[in-house]
């Protein structure tokens, strides 16, 4: 073999060996909230390295403020799910400053046909994640078509343990649909839709929500609800910082209603699904109360 054949065969070679070192490099994929980051992640599998913005869960989602690096992250990644919805309105700045070429993009209320004005807390309805894990398989296999097989049968594994929670929500729903409760802010208002709970003081929860004082009236009637207890349940947001919120927990508590916390961001090192289902024990004992 002459010295030149030997340089070609060594060069193909080595382009050979960085195409699969390429290959087997995960995804990098982008989201806003850590619960989408975690399907992801479930779905894509070692396939996929995600990078969740918004994952402290004792901070106000409300307050949040991007960083240079939230930019940087963006402008390598192949694919970005968000919420949409007004929810994160710094995403969409973000992606217009940090453009990237051929990355997918996934806009979860979008993608449900929601609506601005819509509760944009999607992620309470159980009907809200199987979608989704569907979406994000379908764009995954687009980008990483080689590696399709394995995102199908993660996503039937994922879709399987969303079911158990449409479960678990459906026999809570036969025992308790129709039983009064109420919340400092709607964040949990589409899993109690789900659950036929019947909600109380949305406008109160609403103006909480938009950082608006609540009206003299809204706030009467939510301390008359507890007061009375014609409601069994107070919802608190326990990423909350308004003081009329804390002072309604504070008079549930003095009226003898149970207050189950729930939060808008997932605790860390916590799955989806597990997350979900501890705030459906917890109301489940509440209600059992």
């Amino acid at each position: 073999m002459s010295a030149l054949t030997k340089l070609f065969a060594f060069a193909a070679l080595a382009l050979s060996t960085a195409l699969a070192s390429a290959a087997d490099q995960p995804l990098a994929v982008v989201a806003a909230e850590n619960f989408y980051g975690d399907l992801v992640q479930q779905v894509g599998g070692p396939h996929v390295q995600v990078t969740s913005i918004m994952n402290n869960p004792d901070q106000d989602p409300h307050l949040f403020e991007a960083s240079v690096s939230t930019a940087r992250a963006l402008s390598a990644a192949r694919l970005v799910i968000y919420n949409g919805m007004d929810y994160d309105p710094w995403m969409t700045k973000l992606l217009t400053a940090a453009r990237a070429q051929g990355r997918a993009e996934i806009v979860v209320g979008r993608l449900l046909g929601k609506r601005s004005g819509d509760n944009p807390h999607l992620w309470y309805d159980p009907a809200t994640m199987p979608t989704v894990a569907r979406a994000i398989a379908a764009r995954l296999q687009a980008v990483d078509p080689a590696h399709s097989a394995d995102y199908r049968r993660n996503l039937d594994q994922v879709l399987a343990s969303l079911a158990v929670i449409g479960q678990h929500v459906q026999s809570l729903r036969v025992r308790y649909a129709g039983t009064a409760v109420t919340a400092t802010e709607p964040v949990f208002g589409l899993m109690a839709q789900a659950l036929g709970l019947t909600m109380r003081n949305e406008r109160f929860q609403l103006a909480v929500m938009n950082n608006t004082e609540p009206s003299a009236s809204d706030i009467a009637a939510f301390e008359r609800d507890l007061k009375s207890r014609q409601v069994r349940v107070l919802f608190y947001n326990n990423q909350a910082s308004d003081p009329s919120a804390k002072r309604m927990r504070t008079l549930a508590q003095q009226s003898g209603v149970k207050v189950v916390g729930i939060s808008e961001t997932m605790p860390a090192g916590r799955h989806y699904q597990d997350w979900m289902r501890s705030q459906l024990d917890q109301l489940e004992k509440a209600l059992n109360h």
